[in-house]
């Protein structure tokens, strides 16, 4: 569908709006690199060295119940089972505020829910209803509520023990604001943002369309670009076309579509469970005793047949020093083998209207983008390794059973 972005002539593709239109539901994206391009100076894990600390993770997100797309669940799900490998330390949940016209709120439910099938306890904390006026609007005249998220933001950042890792997979604004209030926090204390949004074709055409999250707030999406910081680029598509998907993977795009089956089939109930209170769109007041409920077959049976389009889950892998090979198998970044894609070096500018132009090339700060090596490989690929990210998810929570 497509409709008129604020203050900009361009038109705008909403990712969601045309998925819902075509009767697909959209899920997580997902990709991983060759080797790990990280903050400059930072040594790759070393084959056989021993085990890592975990890295502080921020994870933004457009997470609602009931669900916009329901990528957000499974980027969500992802984070907890890193988190729950020890690979990433889930600091928390920045949630953006819901989109004028839309019923639904933060899902506080799921991540409720997901912390109790981990025994994690990883707040949620809501960004801002506000949309800056500028590229350089700080709020500065914004209550106090409308800036819990930007605050909660700054405070974690400045109190991590090491830099964190900031994972976008909804609007760019909260995380954005935050870095226009203090550049110098992300200077010393972000180890990179990972943007999940945007399409990828080096130099677009001007009248090209918008991907879904740039098109929330362009500005925002804009100051990312500017961050003193490394930045990780992950464009869900390379290019674009009105109201349709593209028929498959594309070089510069983190999009890939599975049939739901082909995960939920290897879930423990409780998680086949967390998935069917999103899709269903349950209400959120049994949150907890819908866990040990026993699973509804027909329900199952008729999500596990339908197509769910995925974008963010390889961010979230890299990030846990992670990768992704040709036969599915999840690997270390260091000397991973084979792997299906890879962050290149490269410099880019964005402009105010959320127009990005591109060329491989060192910059500094380093700046990375996602695209595939293995184009016919990627979507098998990804779709077993998410299976096996999540596989380990519920496993030691109570069987589902009656209460």
């Amino acid at each position: 569908m497509l409709h008129q972005a604020s203050g900009s002539p361009k038109r705008v593709v909403s990712r969601r709006k045309f998925l819902h239109r075509l009767g697909w539901t959209a899920c997580g994206a997902s990709a991983l690199t060759l080797g790990r391009p990280g903050v400059a100076g930072e040594p790759s894990p070393a084959a056989g060295s021993s085990r890592r600390e975990p890295v502080p993770l921020i994870h933004q997100t457009d997470l609602f119940r009931p669900h916009c797309d329901p990528d957000d669940h499974f980027d969500l799900a992802c984070a907890y089972a890193l988190a729950a490998r020890g690979d990433v330390n889930l600091l928390g949940i920045l949630a953006d505020f819901p989109p004028p016209g839309y019923k639904g709120d933060p899902d506080v439910a799921g991540v409720a829910m997901l912390n109790r099938l981990t025994g994690l306890a990883a707040p949620l904390v809501v960004g801002t209803s506000l949309r800056p006026h500028s590229p350089h609007d700080t709020l500065p005249s914004a209550p106090p509520e409308e800036l819990a998220g930007v605050r909660w933001l700054l405070r974690t950042l400045r109190q991590s023990p090491t830099p964190a890792a900031i994972s976008i997979v909804g609007s760019c604004r909260d995380v954005a604001v935050a870095l226009r209030r203090e550049p110098a926090t992300f200077a010393r204390k972000c180890r990179g943002i990972y943007l999940n949004a945007g399409t990828g074709e080096p130099r677009p055409s001007p009248d090209a369309q918008l991907e879904y999250n740039v098109a929330l707030d362009p500005f925002s999406y804009a100051t990312i670009f500017a961050a003193p910081c490394p930045v990780y680029w992950l464009p869900c598509f390379e290019h674009l076309d009105p109201g349709r998907l593209p028929p498959g993977p594309q070089r510069h795009g983190t999009f890939y579509q599975f049939r739901m089956g082909e995960v939920f089939s290897q879930l423990a109930p409780s998680m086949q469970q967390f998935f069917l209170s999103m899709l269903e769109q349950a209400p959120a007041a049994d949150w907890l005793k819908s866990l040990r409920h026993p699973v509804d077959a027909a329900k199952l049976a008729h999500w596990s047949g339908q197509i769910r389009s995925m974008w963010s889950t390889s961010a979230l892998l890299q990030i846990g020093g992670l990768t992704v090979a040709g036969d599915g198998a999840v690997v270390p970044l260091a000397g991973g083998r084979d792997a299906v894609y890879r962050f290149a070096p490269v410099q880019v500018k964005c402009d105010a209207a959320g127009r990005t132009r591109w060329q491989y090339g060192a910059a500094e700060p380093p700046r990375w983008k996602f695209e595939l090596t293995d184009v016919g490989r990627y979507p098998a690929a990804m779709t077993r390794a998410l299976a096996a990210l999540l596989r380990p998810l519920g496993r030691a929570a109570s069987p589902a059973r009656r209460p």
